[in-house]
């Protein structure tokens, strides 16, 4: 077991460091004690700083706060970090957070405090009375008096599940989520068990600058045409995935016998509200960006990334491709 190294994207990530965290906390204590007294003078200061605050009270309490907290959206994380996601499951799980942050804010308040205090009797760090008036630690300016209880239950523990709620709730709102149930229908696994020309229908809807009165009631009658097609054609019995839909339909060259359909499928493939590959472009740009390289513009930053993603199809190509094609863009003294 070692602390691991929280993902700026992967909050499955911060739940494991968190976990280990608690579970390695007496011997990241011992360490930082040992170089709070042998190491060197630049990180003495900077170990005794940090000691001091993991000892504390309300470290403990935000420790097992967002550990909790996390815990309860873990599943729904791994769930859409999938490439092949699974829009059903993601939005049942969705509903499940909610109802646990409900149920946690209105009766996880002692089961915290009782978690925090033992943990805190167990490496003897002391557990403050909740009746006494709430003291910040360091300087700070004059701000109104209140009890350790309102600070820790309202100001923190209150506070953070009604944010966690509401991102939820901001992030899979109702129409959201009935647009993505109603994608999750194209789905093709099983001989597309999933579909439903009802919510196909009302997916289009939403997009009435594409699909006209008219444009819906000729979608209707395709739609129910490629459901025929697609469950008595082999070429289709071992898709998964939506993405992997469209680029048979484009292969076997259906978009052209079933058009509304291949847009509607093209329109869901937009829906989804993370995904892997978005994770991971968004974890590469600290990597191509940084600090040295802060000023490059949009262009630059777009053509580094590219490489750098898709390093599966690169690696494929070799150097002297590359120096031949820039050396046929243009003119040089010297051949590459």
């Amino acid at each position: 077991m070692s602390l691991k190294r929280p993902g700026d994207t992967r909050w499955s990530s911060h739940y494991g460091t968190l976990i280990n965290l608690i579970h390695l906390f007496s011997s990241i204590a011992d360490v930082l004690e040992y170089v709070g007294e042998n190491g060197d003078d630049s990180y003495r200061a900077e170990a005794d700083d940090v000691s001091e605050i993991i000892n504390r009270f309300e470290f403990i309490f935000v420790l097992h706060l967002i550990k909790q907290i996390l815990g309860i959206t873990h599943e729904l994380s791994q769930v859409l970090q999938k490439k092949d996601q699974d829009i059903v499951t993601a939005m049942n799980l969705v509903k499940v957070a909610k109802a646990r942050l409900q149920i946690m804010r209105e009766e996880g308040w002692e089961v915290l405090l009782t978690d925090v205090s033992k943990f805190c009797d167990k490496y003897e760090i002391i557990v403050l009375d909740m009746d006494n008036e709430f003291v910040p630690r360091g300087r700070v300016r004059r701000t109104q008096k209140m009890k350790n209880l309102h600070y820790y239950r309202v100001e923190i523990f209150c506070s953070v599940i009604d944010m966690q709620a509401q991102e939820l709730n901001h992030r899979f709102g109702e129409t959201n989520t009935d647009l993505l149930l109603c994608m999750a229908c194209f789905d093709p696994r099983d001989s597309f068990s999933a579909f439903d020309l009802g919510k196909l229908l009302r997916l289009a809807s939403y997009y009435p600058s594409e699909f006209s009165g008219v444009a819906l009631d000729e979608l209707e009658n395709q739609l129910q045409s490629f459901i025929f097609y697609m469950r008595i054609d082999e070429n289709f019995s071992q898709l998964s995935g939506i993405g992997g839909l469209a680029q048979k339909m484009v292969s076997t060259r259906k978009h052209e016998i079933f058009p509304l359909v291949y847009l509607l499928v093209k329109l869901s493939l937009i829906l989804p509200v993370a995904t892997a590959s978005v994770e991971r472009a968004f974890s590469a740009m600290k990597f191509i960006k940084s600090s040295l390289r802060n000023s490059m513009g949009d262009q630059l930053l777009q053509d580094c990334l590219v490489p750098y993603i898709e390093k599966d199809v690169f690696v494929n190509v070799t150097n002297e491709t590359i120096m031949q094609r820039f050396q046929k863009m243009k003119n040089r003294r010297e051949m590459l």
